[in-house]
């Protein structure tokens, strides 16, 4: 393969990579256009020119701004300085749109606006300006095809020329070249001025030894640094083909109207060729022709008609330019070129086009201008621009604002310019009131001048910027809301708005609440929604109370509250609670039945229905009842301590809520002890004795009283005491124990039976009292047990104020010693003393017998009464039984004074008293003597009256205990037989009685 070599060759004209030229500008010339000139592929920031210095507009005081209103896509401005630089978008000038069909005659350039606005935008002035975009060597030429085909007749002479395919550089023009043993590379200079390179013969061509060549075609452009590219290029070696085609113009131009239907021809190129046969035969193909060119057109290759293949944009492509070939069917081919113009002809078929755009400092987008209601009348607010692509009177725009708007257009300059481009300045022509109207549309209308015309609108949303005048308002100052308790951490509990009638930041509103109420309640600053963050308890708070603040987000801020009342929905979520687990009560016996006998207090912490509470008794509720609102406790019966003490049951409180909730109470009712029985004597028994040797010592203990009472405490705390039958004071009871103590010297006087009358007193108020005997027999030992059962029984039957103690015989011997010294002493001394001794002993055994029943004696109950022997009743010598005792049972008594020392005797009968009230009788039993029948049926009954504090009869309070009890005056029981109208004296013979009709079996102690 022969590779060529190439010839470089140098460009017309070459440049600087950044090589800048402003224009010069005069002030006088000031609406001028601004010229400046830039390389493209610059880097950004390239200085492009000052605008400022060109326009003569001194800088630095910062009271005049410049900004750049169109071409921004490219270039930029320093708004204070004016200085003109490149963007960070690269420029390639190949690339641009409108230099695509620029040829190297014609500039390629940029157009761009730049206003300059006065201190507050007092004044704006509008400029043009355009950047002529030179060339430099980006392109690498290439050929049309990477395989080159050129077909040479043998037998050419040396030095014949044959014409190869142009290489193309879209940067400019290209210049290959090279040599080879048979044929040689040259390029030679066109009437067009373009490189035409040839292919020369310079050896004999022999089809028959080589019918083919393969080159290497190389070409490189003359850029700095150069570019270059490489081709194949096959030369076929045929036949000769010696006449070349001719068109008959070297220049076709035509006129072509825009939007023309493809298929419309357009003009018919004709070229001759003096040969004839296949070497006559002419096709017609694109030369030299652009992209654009072969999209566009069609060019028939037999006929050489141009036609429209695709509908042709006057305002994309306004003119055509490019070259035909016309070549024969000879061996090898023949060609001719030539040049074709067609020029794109106007139709009015675009709409006037109006864009608005920002101006100075005042902001646009989206077709939003926001403007201040406090600006000045006739403040330019918005740059409008009206354009229309079509030429001519088709391009001549008019404009104006359509309705009742505050605004109007200003033409931007007062210099005629492109009237196909106007620009307008839109004022505000009177004042703006955010109050009155919030928003304007303003409607602009252009129309072209074609025929016919064709218009079209814009409109701009002009908003009246609002001053911060109004606080944000409250639908209500006060928000009352209810929100059930237990709620869930996070709920909505209501939504507060307030309005404000600013806009934008100025009615934004945030709202928060009190610092009172934080922790327990947030709310959503955007939306007001308040929320709780705790779990909320109406029993702790029910209500709550705090302020809601909105404030605007205007300068200054203003704000309005209102308040917010939170009221805490019960719910049944608390069981009735008893003050008292268990619930103590004391309360008295024998009290009223349906007496109130203590009160329960429950309470229940919710509210309303489920506060409301239903008592109950679970029990004994035939004894108890209880009062609903009080909590009251009622008995429907009278207690009795001694029956039972204390009473249990239990009280249930149930509310109203859905469901019910229910507590228990435990109510323990104790019965307080009411002084209503008398002590009992247990020990000693009535009929038994103790036998007491005379030589006992002193605090020798003789006997020992027992007694209980049914009472408690203090009702039942018993003082013993001798009321009777110590007249010689040998004998004393510790009044605690019970213990009977010997306190005195025994000597031959005391000899005998001693009954110590005995009285139990309890310590209630008043007082209760049991009287019981102690028989006390003094003496060495018991020769005869019959005689100390008749004393006892003598006893029994004798009144309790009569003391029985020791021997009386021992006083009767005394007398008749005195009696036989009286004798000796003189006989009528001993008869007077006799007869005075016989009168003594007789007297005394008269005052032995008793008292008469129902006879009335003021005197105490213990002193012997003298009786009317007259009314003395006869014996019955039959001895027989009173056919009825006097009495059958005892009737309880109450003791009169407490010491039990002394007994007040009444005149009434005991059956006929009315004093006496109602008794209840009790029946001896067994071991309990009948003592009506130790007194005579005529002998008075003993009576004793009821202490004056005694309570009234009738109640079982004031029933004491029965006299005499079983262990009160004990006897033989119902076995003793004794007629009342036997024994009217001591003396009598009631030996006799108690040997034949009763057995005693008296209980014994003896001390020894």
């Amino acid at each position: 393969m022969l590779r060529m070599r190439t010839t470089g060759w140098t460009r017309g004209w070459c440049w600087g990579c950044c090589l800048l030229l402003p224009l010069s500008l005069s002030l006088a010339a000031a609406k001028q256009l601004l010229r400046y000139r830039l390389a493209e592929e610059g880097p950004a920031d390239v200085r492009i020119g000052n605008v400022a210095s060109d326009l003569g507009i001194v800088t630095g005081s910062g009271e005049v701004t410049f900004s750049l209103e169109s071409g921004s896509e490219y270039l930029k401005i320093d708004n204070l300085t004016g200085e003109l630089s490149t963007s960070e978008r690269r420029i390639d000038r190949e690339k641009l749109p409108q230099c695509q069909m620029i040829f190297d005659e014609n500039e390629c350039f940029l157009d761009f606006e730049v206003s300059v606005i006065g201190p507050s935008q007092s004044w704006v002035d509008l400029f043009e300006g355009r950047v002529i975009v030179l060339d430099i060597n980006d392109n690498t030429p290439t050929f049309p095809s990477p395989v080159l085909t050129l077909t040479v007749e043998e037998n050419r002479p040396v030095g014949t020329l044959y014409l190869l395919p142009t290489a193309t550089d879209r940067g400019g023009g290209s210049n290959p070249g090279g040599r080879s043993s048979v044929f040689e590379l040259q390029v030679a200079d066109t009437p067009d001025g373009e490189k035409q390179p040839q292919l020369i013969v310079k050896g004999a061509l022999d089809r028959e030894q080589r019918d083919s060549y393969e080159l290497t075609l190389r070409v490189r452009d003359g850029g700095d640094p150069p570019r270059s590219s490489q081709a194949i290029l096959r030369v076929l070696i045929t036949d000769v083909n010696d006449n070349s085609p001719r068109f008959e113009k070297s220049v076709y131009e035509a006129d072509l109207a825009e939007n023309s239907a493809p298929g419309t021809p357009i003009l018919q190129l004709r070229a001759a060729d003096s040969d004839v046969g296949v070497n006559g035969q002419i096709e017609y193909v694109f030369g030299a022709a652009t992209e654009s060119v072969r999209r566009l057109l069609r060019l028939d290759e037999t006929s050489g008609w141009l036609s429209v293949l695709h509908r042709i944009d006057r305002e994309e492509v306004n003119q055509l330019r490019f070259t035909v070939m016309a070549r024969d069917r000879g061996q090898p081919p023949k060609t001719d070129k030539a040049t074709v113009v067609l020029n794109i002809k106007d139709e009015n078929d675009n709409v006037p086009s109006i864009e608005i755009r920002k101006i100075g400092r005042i902001p646009l987008k989206d077709g939003v201008a926001n403007v201040a209601e406090d600006v000045l009348v006739d403040t330019p607010i918005a740059l409008v621009q009206v354009s229309d692509r079509d030429q001519g009177e088709n391009g001549v725009v008019t404009c104006t604002v359509v309705g009742d708007v505050p605004f109007q257009l200003k033409p931007a300059s007062d210099t005629e310019g492109d009237q196909n481009k106007k620009k307008y300045f839109l004022h505000t022509s009177t004042p703006l009131d955010y109050e009155t109207t919030r928003e304007f549309n303003v409607v602009i209308v252009a129309v072209d001048s074609g025929s016919p015309s064709l218009s079209s609108n814009n409109s701009l949303i002009v908003k009246v910027g609002d001053t911060n005048d109004n606080p944000p308002v409250f639908g209500q100052s006060v928000v009352e809301v209810y929100f059930p308790e237990n709620n869930i951490p996070g709920e909505r509990v209501a939504t507060v708005l307030a309005t404000d009638a600013d806009s934008g930041k100025n009615a934004e509103i945030a709202y928060s609440l009190d610092s009172s109420v934080m922790g327990i309640f947030a709310i959503d600053p955007d939306s007001g929604d308040i929320l709780v963050n705790t779990v909320l308890d109406r029993e702790q708070t029910d209500r709550y109370e705090f302020k809601v603040n909105a404030k605007d987000k205007g300068i200054p801020v203003l704000q309005g509250s209102t308040t917010v009342i939170v009221q805490v929905a019960d719910k049944n979520d608390n069981d009735p609670k008893f003050m008292q687990d268990v619930f103590t009560f004391y309360v008295k016996e024998n009290l009223q039945p349906n007496s109130p006998v203590g009160m329960v207090t429950v309470m229940d912490a919710d509210k309303g229905r489920n506060a409301e509470m239903s008592l109950y008794i679970e029990e004994n509720s035939n004894i108890f009842s209880i009062e609903n609102d009080t909590g009251t406790i009622y008995s429907t019966m009278s207690f009795d301590r001694e029956q039972q003490t204390t009473y249990t049951f239990r009280v249930k409180a149930v509310d109203g809520g859905d469901p019910p909730r229910s507590a228990t109470a435990t109510v323990s009712l104790f019965v307080m002890d009411e002084n209503d029985n008398a002590p009992t004597v247990t020990l000693p028994r009535n009929i038994s004795y103790t036998l007491l040797p005379p030589s006992s010592n002193v605090r020798t203990v003789v006997a020992t009283v027992l007694a209980t009472d049914s009472d408690d405490g203090i009702n039942a705390d018993l003082n013993y005491s001798i009321v009777g039958g110590n007249p010689f004071k040998l004998f004393e009871i510790d009044p605690t124990s019970g213990v009977v103590s010997l306190v005195g010297k025994l000597t031959q006087k005391h000899y005998g039976l001693h009954r110590l009358v005995v009285q139990v007193n309890d310590s209630g108020q008043p007082s209760q009292s049991t009287t019981t005997l102690v028989h006390v027999f003094v003496n060495e030992s018991v020769s005869n047990a019959t005689v100390i059962d008749s004393q006892i029984a003598r006893s029994l039957h004798t009144p309790l104020t009569q003391d029985i103690a020791g021997d009386p015989s021992y006083e009767i011997s005394k007398q008749r010693l005195s009696i036989v010294i009286g004798v000796v002493a003189g006989i009528m001394t001993v008869i007077l003393i006799i007869l005075i001794v016989v009168m003594a002993r007789y007297c005394r055994s008269k005052n032995k017998n008793g008292y008469e029943a129902g006879k009335k004696d003021h005197e105490d109950f213990f002193t012997p009464q003298q009786h009317d022997k007259s009314k003395k009743p006869k014996k019955d010598k039959k001895n027989k039984k009173s056919k009825q005792p006097l009495y059958s049972s005892i009737v309880t008594v109450e003791a009169s004074k407490p010491n039990g020392q002394r007994y007040d005797s009444v005149n009434e009968k005991l059956s006929d008293s009315p004093s006496m009230g109602r008794y209840r009788s009790v029946n001896g039993g067994p071991g309990s003597p009948d003592l009506a029948r130790h007194y005579k049926s005529s002998s008075p009954l003993p009576t004793v009256q009821l202490h004056p504090q005694s309570p009234t009869a009738g109640k079982k309070h004031q029933a004491v205990q029965d006299l005499p009890p079983a262990n009160t005056f004990v006897g033989a029981g119902d076995n003793i037989s004794i007629g009342s109208d036997h024994c009217s004296e001591y003396s009598c013979q009631t030996n006799n009685k108690y040997s034949k009709q009763m057995r005693l079996h008296p209980y014994i102690t003896v001390f020894g």
